[in-house]
């Protein structure tokens, strides 16, 4: 127990070093690199006030999160809306996965970036654009992994239901989401990294208030330590986040608190 606990500090302790060094080797060879100590200061520096607010253009790095991540609930809460009911209907229904998934073999992969110029044509705000652009890039996890869920519940269950004659939305509420769930937020995790990804690229294009237009206005300012500091704190966040969805998934998965 205690080698485990030393090496789970040991270890990143080590790599961080690694790290740091290959950093301040590659600053020494760039002209006007930043090195991790100036970084550092200008960490403070940003920390230190984070909630002003001197108008567009101008605020502080917490403000700017949270504008980012405004935009990124929006898009994702309408992605959960949407995506567990096509995601039911697509695992329950042979019809529906035929008529659905041609559809989304083909738009999954389309980039976020692509999205953008006919969403900034439809909408003609920042924000909405954001949204959609959320919303229409992270919704596939969750359909596809509501639709598995509904396709892992066993036989017997739904044989269960019938003889006791369920509605279907009995069926649906009783039998295939006690079953389904741990898929679903499995598809949820994946779609909010997805989410946090996409904001910084959309942001960094439409411009206004958020992370990616703070770093891309920082580059356009030569301030490439504020860039670091950009690239630093969307890592953090998004681990946040991450760590977040899995604490709730591990709550609602019955496989892991032992029920059956």
């Amino acid at each position: 127990m205690l080698l485990r606990t030393i090496n789970i500090v040991a270890l990143p302790t080590l790599l961080f070093g690694v790290l740091i060094a290959v950093w301040s080797t590659v600053a020494n060879q760039i002209q006007g690199f930043p090195p991790p100590m100036e970084v550092w200061n200008e960490l403070l520096v940003v920390l230190s006030d984070p909630m002003y607010d001197n108008g567009a253009g101008d605020q502080g790095i917490a403000l700017q999160l949270l504008s980012s991540l405004k935009r990124v609930f929006g898009g994702f809460a309408l992605a959960i809306a949407v995506g567990i009911p096509v995601g039911l209907l697509i695992g329950m229904s042979k019809m529906a996965q035929t008529a659905f998934n041609p559809y989304i073999q083909i738009l999954k992969p389309v980039s976020p970036l692509a999205w953008l110029p006919l969403a900034l044509f439809v909408f003609k705000d920042v924000d909405m654009t954001a949204i959609f652009v959320i919303f229409i890039t992270s919704i596939w996890p969750i359909i596809i992994n509501t639709a598995l869920g509904v396709r892992s519940v066993s036989e017997d269950y739904l044989n269960v239901a019938k003889v006791l004659q369920l509605t279907a939305f009995e069926k649906v509420f009783q039998i295939i989401l006690p079953v389904a769930v741990p898929f679903i937020f499995t598809g949820m995790r994946l779609s909010l990294g997805i989410a946090w990804l996409v904001i910084v690229a959309a942001e960094m294009l439409t411009g206004g208030l958020g992370i990616g237009f703070w770093i891309w206005d920082e580059y356009n300012n030569l301030n490439y330590s504020h860039i670091i500091i950009g690239i630093i704190l969307i890592g953090v966040v998004g681990y946040i986040l991450d760590t977040i969805m899995g604490f709730i998934a591990d709550h609602f998965d019955y496989r892991k608190r032992g029920r059956v």
